[in-house]
C-alpha cells in the first residue's frame, strides 16, 4: 500500500487560501459599503414644511397677545356691580353639561 506524501498538505492550503480570499472579500465588500454610506450621509438634509413655518408664527402671535382681555374684564365688573349682567340657569346648565360629555 503506497501512500502520496507530496500532496498531504496541499487540501488544507487550497482551503487556507479559499478562506483567506473570502475574507479578503468580505472586508473589500464593507469598506465598499461604509464609503457609499459616507457618500449619502453627505447628502442627508433637513426642511421646514409651509405649515411648520406657519405653526411657529402662529405661537410666537400666541405668546405675544396678552393672557387676558382687560377691556372685557373691567366690562364684565361694571355690569356684575351694577345688577346688569344676568345668569340664564338654564344656559348655564346646558353649557355645563355639554362640557361634561365633552371630555367622555
Amino acid at each position: 500500500m503506497a501512500i502520496n506524501i507530496n500532496n498531504l498538505s496541499s487540501g488544507s492550503q487550497v482551503k487556507q487560501s479559499v478562506d483567506l480570499q473570502s475574507q479578503v472579500k468580505e472586508k473589500a465588500a464593507q469598506t465598499t459599503a461604509s464609503a457609499e454610506q459616507a457618500k449619502f450621509a453627505s447628502k442627508d438634509s433637513v426642511s421646514i414644511t409651509p405649515q411648520a413655518k406657519q405653526f411657529t408664527e402662529l405661537q410666537k402671535k400666541a405668546q405675544a397677545a396678552p393672557a387676558v382681555d382687560a377691556k372685557k374684564v373691567a366690562q364684565l365688573k361694571k355690569a356684575i356691580e351694577s345688577g346688569e349682567y344676568k345668569v340664564n340657569p338654564e344656559k348655564l346648565a346646558a353649557s355645563i353639561a355639554k362640557f361634561e360629555f365633552d371630555l367622555v
